[in-house]
């Protein structure tokens, strides 16, 4: 959901859900999620409050300099030298293909040194800080969250003991293509938060402790927003909803509606935030800006030896030889137009500029390209739009906080969503310091509390 359908949505539908808790809430209309935007560093970003440089979470495929693939040899040495690609997505499930195959499947995972010891590493592991779920459990307090594979584990954090309850059906085994299936998945989020409202746990839950109460702090996603747009988009010219985006946003007030009914039933309504806000936006909104063009050609013409390349409507280049960065700038400048790049980024840009030193650090990347708002590095013919790059279509996202005793305000000035992380912490009673991202990046709490 971008920023800027919140007030498309509001217009449209001025007695949604969407619109009456806007009544008592905070608009952010300048709301940016983590660079790059991918879902899974989107996810970091908001239960940790720091960036990619500091969770680690570039991507769910990337590389990683200090990995061992899946299968290397278990005990204290990992077989060959370090350096392999580490996925955390439907791939890691024991049959992605079937909604629930029995969670991960420690066989597909990548492999590091944990304590000097080769160990299949789970996403919640490869997390460097803690979660606000992690905090609000250690507290004493029972969470739940549901998201889109079971490697959304990573929202544990780093003790594995964030949640109380985990519910992770894999969105894999539907066509992600459509909408009429997609929200058929999502209804599966719904149930379970309506569940949670009613402290129990559906079957196939994650359940580390059995609910006692409404959970503290619980949470999760919905997709058909995002596969609505990735598949029919916006109409060219007024930018207006297709009919089937217009369906997707219409479920998702609905369910939230139900959710807020549920907490109303139960009385704690007026006890309760409710924030709303985006992993990821979607690039190009403006249909006719959007094109795509062969990833493969990054492997062909880059002229330098590649380790590994992530792409969608960005490129994160892992080079073999760190050594020969200067060189591959130059070629990929001389690729502009064939690539149609907006943007190169190396070197001491990518300190400066937040991301981080590959140098020092094995998980960042040593050249991120970022290509003209709509141009997606791909061979896919099923969409016209994606996610994972750096422009505002990707980055500006819709940011809304609601609460009872809220006053409607809109800020207007630039904040991120990695703020709501100490946000929620602290409308908890809880010491927003305790997250070790938010400390680490200096992250305010979000204008307003």
């Amino acid at each position: 959901m971008h920023g800027s359908d919140v007030e498309k949505w509001v217009s449209l539908s001025p007695k949604s859900t969407i619109a009456s808790l806007l009544k008592t809430g905070y608009e952010y209309t300048d709301c940016y999620t983590s660079a790059p935007s991918d879902s899974y560093p989107g996810v970091a970003n908001f239960v940790t409050g720091g960036s990619p440089r500091t969770t680690g979470i570039w991507y769910d495929d990337v590389y990683d300099r200090s990995f061992w693939p899946p299968y290397s040899t278990s005990g204290k040495n990992c077989s060959g030298p370090p350096g392999a690609e580490v996925t955390y997505d439907e791939t890691k499930d024991y049959d992605w293909t079937k909604l629930w195959s029995g969670g991960i499947d420690p066989a597909n995972l990548p492999q590091s040194k944990i304590e000097g010891v080769c160990t299949w590493t789970y996403p919640h592991q490869r997390i460097r800080v803690n979660t606000i779920y992690e905090v609000v459990h250690e507290s004493g307090k029972q969470t739940a969250y549901t998201d889109k594979h079971p490697a959304y584990d990573l929202v544990r954090g780093p003790s594995g003991k964030g949640l109380s309850v985990g519910y992770f059906p894999e969105i894999q085994s539907f066509d992600t293509t459509n909408v009429t299936q997609i929200i058929g998945y999502d209804q599966l989020h719904v149930d379970s938060w309506l569940a949670w409202v009613d402290a129990t746990e559906l079957v196939n839950s994650e359940v580390q402790e059995k609910l006692t109460g409404i959970p503290t702090l619980f949470g999760g996603n919905f997709q058909a927003v995002s596969v609505a747009q990735k598949s029919y988009g916006y109409v060219a010219g007024s930018l207006d909803f297709t009919p089937e985006l217009v369906r997707a946003f219409t479920f998702v007030d609905d369910s939230i509606g139900q959710v807020v009914a549920a907490l109303k039933a139960k009385g704690v309504f007026d006890e309760t935030l409710i924030v709303i806000a985006s992993k990821h936006g979607q690039a190009p909104i403006d249909p006719t800006l959007y094109g795509k063009i062969s990833q493969h050609i990054f492997q062909t013409d880059v002229g330098v030896p590649v380790d590994f390349i992530t792409t969608d409507d960005v490129a994160l280049i892992y080079l073999t030889d760190q050594r020969d960065t200067d060189k591959a700038v130059d070629i990929l400048n001389g690729l502009r137009q064939t690539l149609k790049i907006e943007d190169i980024i190396s070197g001491e840009r990518l300190i400066y500029e937040g991301y981080g030193d590959p140098t020092k650090d094995p998980a960042v990347p040593d050249i991120i390209v970022a290509p003209e708002k709509g141009i997606i590095y791909t061979t896919s013919t099923s969409k016209i739009a994606e996610h994972g790059g750096l422009s505002d279509d990707d980055r500006k996202v819709a940011c809304i906080a609601s609460a009872t005793n809220l006053k409607k305000t809109v800020f207007d000035h630039q904040v991120h969503t990695n703020q709501f992380a100490p946000t929620i912490l602290q409308a908890l009673g809880l010491d927003p310091k305790a997250l070790k991202g938010a400390v680490a990046e200096g992250t305010r709490i979000i204008d307003g509390f």
